[in-house]
């Protein structure tokens, strides 16, 4: 039998609120297909590693495609609004208020914000350096 190993509560990393604005970008214009939605990005937390960040993300309704590199992949948990997430073969799903969905490592297709939306995100790069910096934080999609 394995022993257990105790959790210390030293080890858990609590997360607030922000309390200012966040990084503000738009989808790159190569990628947009509709509109050119403002986004909203809170950097709440980075592991020791670079491998997971953790954030709230916001933006406008919009319309861009998005590539995941194969090492790539993110949980998402909508706040508020709807959003649809396209493959490649033109199959979508929607994910309103209340519903969590993963993009997976290698994803392609398109992510359409269908009324603004607001978001917890974990992202995980496992290709990540192993001494990040603030400014190499992931952007949402």
């Amino acid at each position: 039998m394995t022993p257990r190993v105790k959790a210390s509560l030293l080890s858990v990393t609590r997360i607030a609120q922000p309390r200012q604005g966040g990084a503000v970008d738009h989808p790159r214009p190569d990628r947009l297909l509709r509109g050119n939605p403002r986004r909203e990005t809170w950097p709440l937390y980075e592991s020791a590693d670079g491998v997971t960040s953790v954030g709230i993300w916001s933006c406008e309704p919009g319309m861009w495609r998005i590539a995941f590199a194969a090492s790539k992949e993110e949980y998402f948990f909508v706040l508020e609004g709807h959003v649809r997430l396209h493959d490649a073969q033109g199959v979508a799903v929607d994910v309103r208020v209340g519903e969590a969905a993963v993009i997976p490592a290698g994803f392609e297709g398109a992510f359409e914000v269908v009324q603004a939306v607001r978001k917890h995100f974990v992202l995980v790069d496992r290709a990540a350096s192993t001494s990040p910096s603030p400014s190499t934080l992931p952007s949402a999609p």
